[in-house]
């Protein structure tokens, strides 16, 4: 049995922290990126992304550690207000911070409402939850309390360790058995020594466990002159400005398991209890599957059998239901839309095209590769007859590439929010 430490990073910031990470998990040509590459050979158990405030890298993340065979735990920095979400008062320094982590699918349906209703709900400078939004999305969640940022860090810095171990047991009591975790970090920082202590007390009184984290915002120390740039860049100032925003530290990299396990020596359990964390997060996203809203079809029809009975109304309506070129080619498109499910995809477009042009909302006559399709002229989601103009409906979708169909529809300014509403209802 070997002696290494073992750690999993919890808390990791990408590029889709924007304009604040830089680490990447895609190379230039699409592949896994070589610190992820690293610390699959090093091996390492799993990562986590948290990226403020957002989901944007998740997928791409998961793919690309699956690829390597590195376990993918997806999670999130969200912003937290101090009081209601919708509350538009106050500065953006006044919103917190909380590490929310997918334990599970039902977690990452959970998180995927919180990042959602952050941004339409809840934005003010940020995109903020509360914890009202917390507590009816908390089941399949993972907790951690957060970095200097967070609300306990802040009471403790303030002096108010009772009211910080209140929250903390607020938390704890909120979520599911055992996914509330005291966040403990050490960047050499002042005030981060101050939270540590107290969190070590609220430790003591509550029995609520630790686990550590680095906050990394970057792959390597050598790294950080180029994270500054980018600080630089979001904040609107020159490298050389004396009073700026900056990282002090320099140790805000994905650091190894044997220097967290030096930094960390006196709490064992807040390294182990990473590994604990990681073996929690089971997520699977099934990445072959299609995830499409459900058209719902009349009763007694299939969604191919209603796709099919529109495009050949739609035959007849232009007058080309008696050319064999028309039905023949309809026919080779449906089956091609048939083999790769993407029926109620058509269904759907053909819906809210159908209730824009019923409202005089102006619709474009289609534009790039859809204009190929005969489905969609046939539907009237289009007004260009392929056949005529000798386009390729394997232009838009290939049957022996696996890829989403792309329809590019153009809406007039004044109408366009209300056929997205009309799509999000």
């Amino acid at each position: 049995m070997s002696d290494r430490p073992e750690f999993i990073h919890l808390h990791n910031h990408s590029e889709y922290s924007l304009l604040d990470g830089i680490t990447r998990f895609t190379d230039h040509d699409g592949n896994p990126s070589e610190i992820l590459k690293h610390l699959a050979r090093a091996g390492a158990r799993g990562l986590a992304i948290t990226d403020h405030g957002n989901l944007y890298g998740a997928i791409e993340f998961y793919s690309q550690c699956n690829a390597v065979g590195l376990k993918p735990i997806l999670g999130c920095e969200m912003y937290l207000a101090k009081g209601s979400r919708t509350d538009r008062a106050g500065s953006q320094k006044e919103n917190c911070h909380l590490t929310v982590l997918a334990m599970n699918n039902q977690g990452y349906q959970n998180l995927l409402s919180l990042s959602s209703r952050a941004f339409l709900e809840g934005f003010y400078y940020d995109p903020r939850i509360d914890k009202e939004l917390l507590a009816r999305h908390a089941k399949g969640l993972i907790v951690l309390s957060g970095c200097l940022k967070s609300e306990i860090s802040q009471l403790i810095l303030s002096g108010n360790l009772k009211a910080a171990t209140d929250l903390a047991v607020h938390y704890r009591d909120l979520l599911d058995p055992d996914c509330f975790y005291l966040e403990i970090m050490d960047h050499g920082l002042e005030k981060q020594r101050q939270v540590l202590q107290g969190l070590l007390e609220i430790h003591k009184r509550t029995q609520i466990p630790l686990v550590a984290t680095n906050d990394c915002h970057y792959p390597e120390p050598s790294d950080w002159d180029a994270h500054d740039a980018r600080i630089c860049i979001s904040t609107g100032r020159q490298i050389e400005d004396a009073n700026r925003l900056r990282f002090e530290s320099h140790e805000f990299y994905l650091k190894t398991a044997e220097e967290m396990a030096k930094i960390f020596h006196f709490a064992p359990e807040a390294l182990s209890n990473t590994l604990k964390i990681g073996e929690m997060c089971r997520v699977a996203i099934d990445m072959k599957q299609l995830y499409l809203p459900r058209y719902e079809v009349p009763e007694g029809r299939t969604q191919d059998s209603y796709l099919e009975e529109l495009c050949r109304q739609g035959l007849e309506r232009l007058g080309r239901a008696g050319d064999s070129r028309y039905r023949e080619r309809l026919d080779y498109e449906l089956s091609v839309i048939r083999r790769m499910g993407f029926s109620g995809y058509f269904l759907i477009v053909w819906d809210f095209i159908r209730y824009a042009k019923s409202q005089a909302i102006p619709v474009g006559p289609g534009r790039g590769s859809g204009a190929g399709a005969l489905v969609s002229y046939s539907l009237d989601i289009t007004t260009i007859d392929p056949i005529q103009h000798n386009l390729l409906f394997e232009r838009f979708l290939n049957p022996d590439r696996r890829s989403m169909p792309d329809l590019d529809i153009d809406f007039s300014d004044e109408g366009r929010e209300r056929v997205i509403e009309y799509v999000r209802k």
